[in-house]
């Protein structure tokens, strides 16, 4: 239908605007990104501005002060609107934090019709049946993701629309999180005097940024070392198999830094970036590193072989934490085998031979995640960093929902004309009606996104808590 409808439009001179702008609002422990861009005629991102503001209210990915973490999004905002010249109203914020956990679960339905095809409303009802589980007290369900359907007695089927069946079953990965942390990042997003168009799972984004989906397809587990948290996600068959957040990230071997050497944060950081290895054969006893003194105190002297002890020590933990769930997803059976390794990204990627390091402990082989595949080729070297992988994924996700709403708009309006015209010049409209595709494609259109009834239920609580 979809071709039908864009030819139609070509024959009538009607075509989609490629000129639509979307925001992603990265809100992390260390810094907060807005990043305000469209697509170009190439169906690649320019960006159109971005601002970046330090995060003073947010701890390991949980907002803990609402005040500073207003005006740090107002400061990034502001920023960002300078630069491109656009007035932001809409964004697309990402979650992430220590509070987020997942699960499997399988459910199934039974169908009334089981001589009529299975429908997108069919997988809506599932999907719905899933949301209605039990959490813990105080958590809500952020994402339910359908892995492979069973319908009747024929299992791995990964679109069952058009199939016929009386029971249809799935296998879900049910993301988690505190309805109150996710309540505390919608309210500040608010009191900025921005709305909020959709939420999503920062790996998530940060996976549409930095993997390919020939990497999705082989196995893969993305991991992204934020400020506050190193989050998970991994990759199977091109479907999302496991995610997971470990509550530590390079703010930790920033603070080690600082307590082990005894100096200010300020000063720990820039030695971890400067001079900082994860690999502490790199550096010789010879090799020091003078800090100057506070108020006229004498100056420091730190070896380079000591800070990168430090360093590798709290890095290890870290990586182990993360192999211990790639482990769990089942990486070393035959079946769940990532085959693409492992990406890291985020801006703890950038710490020098950490790649060759997590080789080592992982034995997978590893890349650095770059989010610039997907730039226009005019982009700034500045935004192919991997701290910039997050934002970037949030940009992808808002201009994808304003392509999707642009075009159900133009369907709308053109299906009517589209069809007589078909008609009349192929005699095909016959064909289209009966086909399953026509009743998947209507559904579509009537139908809203399970995220998309999330995010407008926690616009109406936050609406209706002021």
């Amino acid at each position: 239908m979809l071709n039908i409808t864009t030819k139609w439009c070509a024959q009538n001179k009607i075509k989609m605007e490629n000129n639509k702008i979307a925001v992603g609002l990265d809100i992390g422990t260390t810094k907060i990104v807005a990043m305000i861009g469209r697509k170009n005629e190439y169906d690649k991102i320019e960006v159109l501005g971005i601002g970046k503001a330090k995060s003073l209210g947010v701890k390991r990915g949980v907002v803990n002060n609402i005040t500073q973490t207003i005006q740090s999004i107002q400061q990034a905002i502001d920023e960002a609107e300078s630069v491109s010249g656009e007035k932001i109203k809409d964004v697309v914020v990402g979650i992430a934090g220590q509070h987020i956990r997942s699960l499997h679960h399988s459910d199934y339905i039974t169908r009334p019709g089981a001589d009529e095809v299975i429908e997108e409303d069919d997988i809506e009802n599932l999907v719905n049946q899933v949301h209605k589980l039990v959490m813990l007290p105080g958590e809500e369900i952020i994402h339910v993701l359908p892995q492979e359907f069973k319908v009747d007695s024929q299992a791995d089927i990964k679109e069952p629309i058009g199939m016929y069946g009386g029971r249809l079953e799935a296998n879900f990965h049910v993301v988690v999180g505190q309805v109150s942390s996710i309540r505390n990042i919608g309210r500040c997003v608010k009191s900025a005097g921005l709305s909020l168009e959709d939420i999503t799972l920062e790996p998530l984004a940060s996976a549409s940024a930095v993997l390919s989906q020939e990497e999705k397809e082989a196995g893969v587990a993305l991991i992204d070392i934020g400020g506050g948290t190193t989050d998970l996600a991994i990759f199977k068959d091109g479907i999302i198999r496991h995610t997971a957040v470990i509550p530590f990230g390079g703010n930790v071997i920033t603070e080690d830094i600082k307590e082990g050497c005894s100096i200010i944060e300020k000063q720990a950081e820039l030695l971890k970036i400067k001079f900082g290895s994860a690999w502490p054969g790199e550096n010789k006893e010879t090799e020091i590193v003078s800090i100057p003194g506070l108020r006229g105190r004498e100056p420091k002297e730190i070896t380079l072989k000591n800070l990168s002890k430090i360093i590798h020590a709290r890095v290890q933990e870290i990586v182990e934490h993360v192999y211990l769930e790639i482990k769990n997803y089942g990486h070393e059976t035959q079946k769940g085998k990532l085959i693409a390794g492992i990406v890291l990204t985020g801006g703890g990627s950038q710490l020098k031979h950490l790649r060759q390091l997590v080789e080592y402990i992982t034995g997978m082989d590893t890349r650095i995640g770059y989010p610039n595949e997907h730039l226009a080729g005019d982009s700034d070297d500045v935004l192919s960093s991997p701290s910039y992988a997050t934002a970037v994924g949030l940009l992808m996700e808002g201009l994808v929902k304003c392509e999707k709403e642009e075009y159900e708009e133009i369907v709308e309006e053109v299906i009517p004309q589209a069809s007589t015209t078909i008609e009349e010049e192929n005699n095909i409209e016959e064909q289209i009606r009966e086909t399953p595709q026509k009743k998947q494609h209507k559904a579509k259109v009537k139908g809203k996104s399970f995220l998309e009834k999330f995010t407008e239920r926690f616009k109406e609580f936050l609406d209706n808590a002021e």
